[in-house]
């Protein structure tokens, strides 16, 4: 390590130390909540088949892109509200709000469907914030945000597209109108859940009662910038089996390399997993935004 890289490790303390409380203010939320903390394996046999995500293969396995198999086996074995702040890896994740090793704060409740775990996560960062600095209030990037779950914006997917795209979710480039128009305007002065996915756009997801088209899932942003992800389980083995099938072809026909079956992960669905939600929230990112920083290497070694 050169003398300048120790110095900007000097420099960054503050943030560090602000890291730190954030995570010990996490942790006293969920203990009042009765969520039970647990530690999942790191090195997994085998991780979900999702279309774009790619992982990091070690020894014989995988570096986990995410704990949330392993806690849905967890859930499948009765544990009914549990969370994880724990490291995750990724191919080519890289940027001012990328890397490839990064922390996630993951967490899931049976009985839970998405709807009550968007007002479960929105009251833990309005209490975050009361405890980290005092208001509901956050100050990011030059601009008020307020994170009370009374001003939160709860907008869907195709609204978003119509509003800020001029057209729906089903037109143009989904990724690219995603980034480059609908990501910039939300979470602005406040929280917004950008709610209900396409279908297509959540493999590990329950599609929603009544519109089959599109997933119990939602995003939560503030200040431009995706703090979280969460959706009401999809517990059918059989949907799950056929899912990951199709999303391991699209896979292979783009080159990416090839998963084995999960197979501890489907016999937990097997067992039968109970009805339930779970959220991955991007913990460096939301020590960014408590920091008041937009890069996140000022919250990471």
């Amino acid at each position: 390590m050169h003398y300048s890289s120790l110095e900007r490790l000097a420099a960054r303390r503050p943030f560090f130390e602000k890291r730190a409380a954030l995570a010990a203010s996490l942790r006293r939320f969920f203990a009042a909540e009765h969520f039970l903390e647990v530690t999942t394996p790191s090195l997994i046999a085998a991780p979900a088949q999702e279309e774009y995500i790619e992982t990091v293969a070690a020894a014989d396995g995988f570096l986990r892109p995410s704990p949330e198999m392993e806690m849905k086996i967890l859930l499948a074995a009765g544990y009914d509200r549990i969370y994880e702040l724990g490291p995750c890896w990724r191919v080519d994740e890289f940027g001012r709000r990328h890397r490839r090793e990064f922390t996630m704060l993951e967490y899931y409740a049976a009985g839970f469907d998405y709807r009550e775990l968007f007002r479960f996560t929105a009251a833990m960062f309005a209490a975050v914030a009361r405890e980290l600095g005092g208001s509901e209030i956050v100050r990011y990037r030059g601009a008020e945000i307020d994170l009370s779950i009374e001003s939160a914006e709860v907008i869907t997917v195709d609204e978003a597209f119509r509003r800020y795209a001029g057209c729906s979710s089903g037109e143009g480039d989904f990724d690219e109108l995603m980034v480059t128009r609908i990501e910039p305007k939300l979470g602005r002065g406040h929280l917004t859940c950008l709610t209900d996915y396409p279908a297509d756009r959540a493999a590990l997801a329950r599609r929603k009662s009544g519109d089959p088209s599109v997933a119990e899932r939602w995003e939560l942003y503030i200040g431009g910038m995706e703090l979280a992800n969460a959706f009401s389980e999809l517990t059918d083995e059989a949907e799950q089996r056929r899912r990951f099938t199709e999303a391991a072809a699209v896979r292979a026909a783009g080159g990416l390399q090839s998963y084995p079956e999960a197979g501890d992960f489907f016999a937990a669905l097997h067992s039968g997993l109970p009805e339930s939600a779970g959220c991955a929230v991007g913990f460096d990112r939301l020590a960014m935004v408590f920091c008041d920083v937009d890069d996140i290497a000022d919250v990471q070694m």
